[in-house]
């Protein structure tokens, strides 16, 4: 199939590159015109395991095209996802105006029959409000073109983003035309081969899937928090309760791990526009607003660690902070707990020395550009050389196993902050550390 996908952001660069490789011709479609010179060139704007790999071969191949305008792209193509960002806005809301910017592009720009498909997160109504922006453009054209719109929305996790698109645990589709229905299934077809991963529903429910899906996915990391929390005043610990609800079929392991709080470009934002829109509709949302409060919360809980071992003022301590992005394998630091916990405790004075393996010029030239008490390193260790601990925020694989006796050599105190309780107790005290978890028993010296 011919496919136009506007929008290279995350979702968008993604999303086109495994449709390509899957066989489809791709046009993607951006504003940016750096951007899209880069990807020219197989430059990719973001990190995400296996997708610069994916991009070249299918440009060297023909399948993928990148370019800045939509009119090349809706020439050729019959289908065309939106899948440009939605930021959040001032007042927690989903910002839609690239969205139906978008929409009104292809209205000026369309020639023919277009089924255009909202990949992007958006609240529900949203297709209803793109419907009406393509179609108030063709009305300023004097055009009687025929389109529809339909809700495909997006379940990519950064980090396995691809594996991810190209075996998806399920297609939702909100469609109301059965033509339309047929199409799309024909062009997810090999993405769910063989399963039954391929849900129609109306359109409202599939845009409102979305928002519920990353709820309940965000509910479960603040309930595991809150237990944490009250594990920690109890004297329980929550790494043994995780283990005893865990096993319990109806609950399962995933999404139970305590830690420093959920961050990304979804959950706080989708979080959010959620309780916004619920009160646009007369809801409260009260569990939801429970959700957001103990996330908030939970990003200044290693800090107040900190400040409870060291003291309130931290003038004259250094710190080693691993990791920086909101999660590993990613360099995404949009809302990351790494944020709140550096500029909690460089605040009280504090001098950080931090490493991650991608996220550096992130945090560099955007999310603590203005942090003059922030230094970079360029290795794990090299980032606690004579700190008076090292702080654990994001779970790297290349931190689960250190070397604990290469640590001690290089550290002015032998203490561990672990925000993501990768390590056990009993190993710290062997190794004669101090250390400091998320809702559990702490080794003291």
């Amino acid at each position: 199939m011919r496919i136009a996908v506007v929008g290279v952001g995350y979702v968008g660069l993604v999303t086109g590159t495994c449709f390509a490789d899957m066989g489809n011709n791709v046009w993607c479609v951006d504003v940016d015109g750096q951007k899209i010179s880069a990807l020219k060139k197989n430059l990719i704007p973001i990190f995400e395991p296996e997708l610069e790999n994916m991009v070249a071969r299918n440009q060297e191949q023909g399948r993928l095209v990148f370019t800045t305008s939509i009119k090349e792209a809706l020439d050729q193509c019959e289908i065309c996802f939106i899948a440009v960002g939605t930021p959040m806005g001032e007042d927690g809301s989903a910002d839609l105006q690239y969205v139906l910017g978008a929409a009104e592009e292809i209205g000026r720009e369309m020639s023919h029959y277009i089924c255009v498909v909202d990949k992007s997160t958006v609240p529900v109504g949203t297709a209803a409000r793109v419907r009406t922006r393509i179609q108030r453009e063709l009305d300023n054209r004097h055009c009687d073109l025929r389109f529809d719109v339909v809700s495909n929305p997006e379940f990519l996790k950064e980090g396995t983003a691809v594996g991810d698109c190209m075996k998806p645990d399920r297609i939702v589709i909100g469609a109301d035309n059965e033509n339309v229905i047929n199409a799309l299934r024909e062009l997810f077809k090999p993405f769910v081969m063989g399963t039954e991963n391929f849900l129609v529903m109306d359109i409202a429910s599939a845009e409102m899937t979305k928002y519920a899906a990353n709820a309940m996915l965000a509910t479960k990391i603040s309930f595991m928090n809150e237990m944490a929390n009250i594990c920690e005043r109890v004297g329980a610990d929550i790494n043994k309760v995780r283990l005893g609800i865990g096993s319990d079929h109806r609950i399962g392991y995933q999404f139970i791990y305590p830690g420093c709080g959920y961050g990304g470009s979804c959950f706080p934002k989708d979080i959010k526009a959620l309780i916004l829109s619920s009160g646009e509709h007369g809801y409260g949302a009260r569990l939801l607003r429970a959700v957001n409060d103990v996330n908030a919360g939970q990003k200044h809980v290693i800090a107040q660690k900190v400040k409870a071992r060291f003291g309130e003022d931290l003038s004259g301590l250094k710190f080693g902070v691993w990791g920086l992005s909101f999660k590993p394998d990613t360099d995404d630091m949009r809302e990351a707990a790494s944020i709140t916990i550096i500029n909690d405790l460089t605040s009280a004075g504090a001098l950080i020395v931090a490493y991650d393996p991608k996220a550096m010029r992130e945090a560099r030239e955007h999310y603590l550009k203005s942090n003059k008490n922030v230094a970079y390193a360029e290795g794990k260790y090299d980032a606690i050389k004579d700190a008076d601990a090292m702080i654990l925020i994001t779970e790297w694989k290349e931190f689960r196993s250190p070397d604990f006796y290469e640590m001690q050599s290089r550290m002015k105190k032998h203490i561990i902050f672990d925000g993501r309780n990768q390590y056990d107790a009993r190993q710290m005290d062997k190794y004669g550390f101090e250390y400091y978890q998320i809702g559990a028993g702490s080794v003291k010296r």
